[in-house]
């Protein structure tokens, strides 16, 4: 049995931009519908959605037979929760909340198996390996591993060069609201302010070499794509199924 390829982290490597959709209804159902659309990748979410190992297992397997490839943003940066989410078979993390080089270097380190790292061995559990029917999967696992950051904050931004150029980072995402509130500008995601900080954010990454990624609306998406962000989520499951049951239902009944 062969080891999964990641075609976002192959994509990110090449310069191909990648467009994504942002998923928060933590359901396999819903999260397979979104996976027909056609979207190069979909981010489970499992910091502010009510995601767990389990339901992001059952999502893991519902987008198995479509192209679009997972991103699971993970609660924390915690090695036994990332140990956890790379056993059931996610290939690419998003770690947020990320402020230095060295809290960078600690997640890239929970990737990766001694003596590399200190990700614990249990493949002959794990689905990743298909319970050990992937031939060499230790060993070979990393080339197909993809670690993302988010950077957030104030102090992430004056760390930034650092945080982008550390080894085994494969691309860094700004988060425009809570960037938003350590600049003072809480809600104001739009703000100039928060623009120019990711738009020089996104400069700073790329020359690191590194992929740059943010979760924008469709005019800030496009902003970003043309000053070199690769890997942008440009729409959010729940605001689309609130926005499209409000316009239905405003088709027949007065606000």
């Amino acid at each position: 049995m062969e080891l999964p390829r990641n075609t976002f982290k192959a994509a990110l490597r090449e310069g191909r931009p990648q467009i994504g959709l942002w998923l928060g209804l933590a359901d396999a159902y819903a999260t397979e519908l979104c996976a027909s659309t056609g979207f190069d990748w979909v981010a489970l979410d499992a910091e502010h959605a009510p995601n767990d190992v389990r339901s992001v297992l059952a999502q893991l397997q519902a987008l198995a037979p479509y192209p679009a490839q997972a991103v699971v943003r993970t609660p924390c940066g915690d090695a036994t929760l990332l140990k956890q989410y790379l056993d059931i078979g996610a290939q690419t993390l998003l770690i947020p909340m990320v402020e230095s080089a060295r809290q960078a270097a600690a997640i890239v380190a929970a990737t990766r198996y001694p003596p590399a790292g200190i990700r614990g061995v249990g493949s002959a559990l794990a689905r990743a390996s298909r319970w050990s029917q992937v031939g060499n999967y230790v060993h070979d696992c990393e080339r197909e591993l993809c670690v993302l950051v988010q950077v957030e904050s104030t102090a992430g931004l004056e760390n930034l060069a650092a945080i982008a150029a550390t080894e085994g980072i494969e691309g860094v995402l700004f988060g425009p609201a809570d960037l938003a509130g350590s600049m003072g500008l809480l809600g104001q995601t739009t703000d100039p302010h928060v623009q120019e900080a990711i738009v020089q954010g996104i400069r700073t990454v790329r020359a690191a070499g590194k992929a740059a990624g943010v979760l924008a609306d469709p005019t800030l998406a496009r902003k970003y794509l043309d000053v070199g962000a690769r890997f942008v989520a440009v729409g959010i499951d729940t605001a689309l199924l609130v926005r499209g049951a409000r316009e239905l239902r405003a088709l027949f009944k007065e606000s």
